[in-house]
């Protein structure tokens, strides 16, 4: 596979920005202090999620410039966006189970659009704390016992 040719790796980091951001349905009003989009926490979750593993920096660094580079992705003051061709790209791809996602997604990829090259940068910094914060997030917390508590 050429240097220029979409990864699979791409495909894994489109499909966990579009599935953690909801592919459109959840869009905040233009009036909502809530900006639209997702954080690279929710990214690395849905990409663990996905294949059982948190995204290298340097993976999600290179997958996201190509993204994009191509238009289908956006980034601003952390906040990742699918584009509406990234969305179109969402909506129009061949069905196929959760496990299939990915693969199909690198297909249509390979077949519909060519890899871009952004100057976007992942600080080592950020992903380690996007890291330690879904680590956090993910230890449940634990159950207490209806016992000794007051009111009861």
């Amino acid at each position: 596979m050429g240097e220029n040719a979409w990864r699979w790796t791409d495909a894994w980091i489109f499909v966990s920005l579009v599935i953690a951001s909801g592919a459109g349905r959840h869009r905040r009003a233009a009036d909502s202090r809530r900006p639209e989009g997702v954080r690279l926490t929710d990214v690395l979750s849905t990409a663990d999620h996905l294949n059982q593993a948190i995204p290298e920096r340097q993976d999600v660094e290179t997958a996201v410039r190509r993204l994009v580079g191509a238009g289908l992705v956006t980034v601003s003051d952390g906040w990742f966006r699918i584009t509406p061709d990234g969305e179109q790209l969402w909506r129009t791809r061949p069905r196929a189970g959760v496990g299939g996602t990915v693969d199909s997604m690198q297909g249509v990829l390979v077949r519909r659009h060519a890899p871009g090259s952004a100057d976007w940068q992942l600080a080592e910094e950020e992903h380690a704390a996007a890291v330690q914060e879904y680590v956090v997030r993910s230890i449940p917390a634990p159950r207490r016992s209806p016992e000794g508590q007051s009111g009861r």
